[in-house]
């Protein structure tokens, strides 16, 4: 019998992204505030993008990454609303107001 990995490494890739972006959401609001969104839009559509081009297995994780893109301009928001809530660090620098 041989088995199919394929789902089990679609698993744990998305298990490390998601990882990886949580504090990248955290680093990024704290030195950008939530006006970096663009930056994770743009991302995200390149990546779903692209996807549509690269072989099947790096299409799988260009659109793993891309979701994981514009699920965190939710994030964002999110974090701002973390901030003023005093749950999460404040940048002194920084308002944390929208523009």
């Amino acid at each position: 019998m041989e088995f199919n990995w394929t789902g089990i490494w679609v698993a744990v890739f998305s298990y490390v992204i998601i990882g990886i972006f949580h504090p990248l959401v955290i680093k990024a609001h704290y030195h950008f505030t939530e006006n970096i969104w663009p930056v994770f839009l743009v991302s995200g559509v390149l990546l779903l993008g692209g996807s549509l081009f690269v072989p099947v297995t790096a299409s799988i994780l260009f659109s793993i990454t891309g979701a994981a893109c514009l699920w965190s301009i939710r994030e964002l928001k999110e974090q701002t609303e973390r901030v003023e809530k005093g749950w999460s660090p404040k940048n002194p620098k920084h308002s944390h107001k929208s523009v």
